[in-house]
């Protein structure tokens, strides 16, 4: 059980790596929070695993982000997950989807970290404990160029600013904040991406063909690295982006 006693929050909790990691934080031992936008994909997690506690939260609201802050203990570990993948180039990203890019991306993780951070901070001072923040970040970003993932890499390569950013403030507090980078997930995000291109078939094999091992990952491959990560495991890693890409960077 390696997180048993942490009290862990996890943004959009409702499917993919965010689901995934909700409930493998459960089976450590953690109490975990998971939120989502989706009340649906809520109640759906909730019935497959009842140990963890649901909340509603579009990380966009800064009013409904604060009003959770007011509700939840003091958290011991925090993964903001939420995120969209806008595909296109400069010439495809219009001012709208620019900022609703970082609206979503940077500011949601912003907005949860800012509010619930103070606590956490005030936690660590009674206990002389650590505590953990991780941001989904990815290897399109500043590690990497990608095609047609202008606004997406952008936004990324800003949280992992924004996590060096957060380690460097809090180092001497016992807080540590790391950003994930994963490779290209099968998830449903990435099968309605997949769907929606002009030839399905050849947008999976395109996507399977830049990751050196020969297939996507799944989710069951990123897990591990947000256990470790958000666990006392990690006590002396902080400020990384740290890469599960399959060797596409190698």
């Amino acid at each position: 059980m390696r997180l048993k006693g942490k009290t862990i929050l996890v943004t959009a909790a409702g499917q993919g790596i965010g689901r995934a990691s909700a409930i493998a934080c459960a089976n450590e031992g953690a109490e975990v929070i998971a939120t989502d936008l989706r009340d649906d994909l809520l109640g759906s997690l909730a019935r497959e695993c009842p140990a963890l506690r649901t909340r509603v939260l579009d990380v966009r609201d800064g009013a409904a982000v604060q009003a959770l802050a007011g509700t939840v203990p003091a958290l011991d570990g925090l993964f903001n997950c939420a995120g969209f993948v806008h595909e296109g180039t400069i010439l495809e990203c219009d001012e709208a989807a620019w900022d609703f890019s970082f609206d979503l991306n940077v500011k949601g993780a912003f907005r949860v970290t800012r509010a619930l951070l103070p606590a956490m901070l005030d936690k660590l001072a009674r206990t002389g404990g650590t505590a953990s923040i991780l941001n989904m970040a990815s290897m399109a970003s500043s590690v990497k160029g990608f095609p047609n993932r202008f606004a997406y890499g952008a936004t990324k390569a800003a949280v992992i600013g924004m996590t060096k950013a957060i380690a460097a403030d809090f180092v001497t507090r016992g807080l540590r904040c790391n950003a994930l980078c994963p490779g290209t997930v099968d998830t449903p995000s990435l099968r309605e991406r997949i769907a929606s291109a002009a030839d399905p078939a050849a947008a999976e094999k395109a996507f399977i063909a830049r990751q050196p091992m020969g297939r996507l990952a799944t989710v069951d491959d990123i897990t591990p690295q947000v256990v470790y990560l958000l666990s006392d495991e990690s006590r002396f890693v902080s400020g990384q982006a740290v890469l599960v890409d399959g060797g596409v960077t190698i």
